[in-house]
């Protein structure tokens, strides 16, 4: 009965996501080392189950272990410069088998419609084809990378034409170039090529592990390009299965690719917690922070509702209607999280007497113990500052320590300004805390 419940509780929760990813162009890519894993048909699944939901796909795989495996059956050795493969001829004939071979073994896991599989019923669209115009890198260093190309071009009206079909689009790292030659190239920078080209939503980019802080061994949940970038220059010990997404990454966002996930292709389900989830399960990159404080915009007023409501019946916040919070919506600011508003507050200044209230201030359940409320309320100290105002005011029932935590006294109501006492309800009692912030701006 508990997981049923769980499951109804998860299913309402992802629906916002399912309108929100309908029609958008997400590219997922993946590496060689995923197809060759027992579970891969796992993530096929749930590939198709995004087409059923009505989102554009675009898939790039990679063919780097399925290279290195048959040129080890050639007894030949795999060349790379610069962590860089060159691709020789007999490489290349290799690159070819490869591409091949995992293009097609992904389209059957695609074509499958067995009754009592996951895919039944899906009836996908495959289509492969020359979208990628490539070059050769040439020689660098003096070393020639011989067949080893970089994207020139991505005929992405070609691919959006598909897209239109509710085709899903396949793309192995292979180019071609106007001469008809053929080139080895890297699928992380096709994947990222591909997303800029067509402008997707999402790049979704299955890694072989999580991304964790060397120091502590935490996840990462989120990264800035910035961020992102630091972290780069920081460890640059780490391997080239690390390395390469992270770059894709940064380099999709510069370009304006609004979000980049990065998820652990071991972790059964991730695309789905990733996608259909709040927090998702990956490390997300992208280039503005994921959490914006901001001020409140009239669309807002039933999120801070949600927010209030709850404190408004335990007694630790005055009941506010709708009709007075859109009145006073410019007053309140926000922490908006993936168009959530888990977090908010209300300040008041009166600048002609010098004094500011802070009210309303609340923390979605779901996000509290991280440092949210002192986020809101360092705002509102440096808006006192620049506003040169001498002394905040808040009102409390219940949480009167953690204003005093935080450099609030207690006072009572003779030191309240005049408008304030006309407001102050008896009945409430609530302790009168004020923060003389008047040093502060000399």
């Amino acid at each position: 009965m508990q997981s049923e419940k769980s499951f109804v509780s998860w299913f309402r929760d992802s629906s916002p996501y399912i309108h929100a990813h309908r029609n958008k162009t997400f590219v997922i890519s993946f590496g060689g080392e995923a197809v060759q894993a027992d579970d891969f048909d796992h993530h096929i699944h749930d590939i198709a189950l995004l087409n059923s939901l009505g989102i554009r796909l675009v898939i790039v795989h990679g063919i780097r272990p399925q290279i290195d495996q048959r040129l080890e059956k050639l007894n030949t050795p795999a060349l790379f410069h610069k962590n860089l493969r060159i691709t020789d001829d007999l490489a290349l004939q290799c690159v070819k088998e490869a591409a091949g071979l995992v293009r097609v073994e992904i389209e059957a896991l695609l074509s499958m419609g067995l009754s009592n599989s996951p895919m039944a019923g899906s009836s996908l669209k495959v289509v492969s084809g020359n979208y990628i115009v490539a070059k050769p890198i040439g020689v660098i260093d003096g070393i020639d990378y011989c067949h080893t190309g970089e994207v020139r071009r991505i005929d992405s009206a070609a691919i959006h034409q598909q897209l239109d079909q509710n085709t899903v689009v396949l793309i192995s790292p292979i180019g071609y170039s106007l001469s008809g030659e053929i080139f080895n190239l890297s699928a992380e920078q096709v994947a990222t090529a591909v997303s800029i080209a067509l402008k997707a939503e999402k790049l979704i980019l299955l890694t072989e592990h999580s991304y964790c802080n060397p120091e502590d061994g935490e996840q990462i949940r989120q990264m800035t390009t910035v961020e992102t970038e630091h972290f780069l220059e920081h460890h640059k010990d780490i391997s080239d299965l690390t390395k390469l997404p992270l770059k894709a990454a940064m380099q999709s966002c510069q370009a304006g690719i609004e979000r980049v996930h990065l998820i652990d292709r071991h972790i059964d389900g991730a695309l789905l917690q990733e996608l259909f989830s709040r927090d998702g399960i990956g490390t997300l990159v992208s280039s503005a922070p994921f959490e914006v404080l901001r001020s409140a915009k009239l669309d807002d007023i039933g999120g801070i509702l949600e927010l209030i409501k709850p404190l408004e019946k335990q007694g630790i916040l005055v009941k506010r209607s709708r009709e007075k919070i859109e009145m006073e919506i410019a007053d309140y600011i926000v922490l908006e999280r993936d168009g959530l508003i888990i977090a908010c507050a209300a300040f008041y200044a009166n600048e002609h007497d010098y004094y500011g209230v802070i009210a309303s201030l609340a923390v979605h359940a779901n996000y509290q113990g991280a440092s949210r409320g002192a986020r809101l309320l360092s705002y509102v100290d440096q808006k006192a500052l620049e506003m040169k105002l001498k002394t905040l005011f808040v009102l409390s029932t219940q949480t009167m320590q953690w204003f005093i935590e935080r450099g609030f006294i207690v006072s009572d109501i003779d030191n309240l300004p005049e408008p304030l006492k006309a407001l102050y309800n008896p009945e409430r009692n609530s302790k009168i805390l004020r923060k003389d912030i008047e040093s502060k701006t000399s």
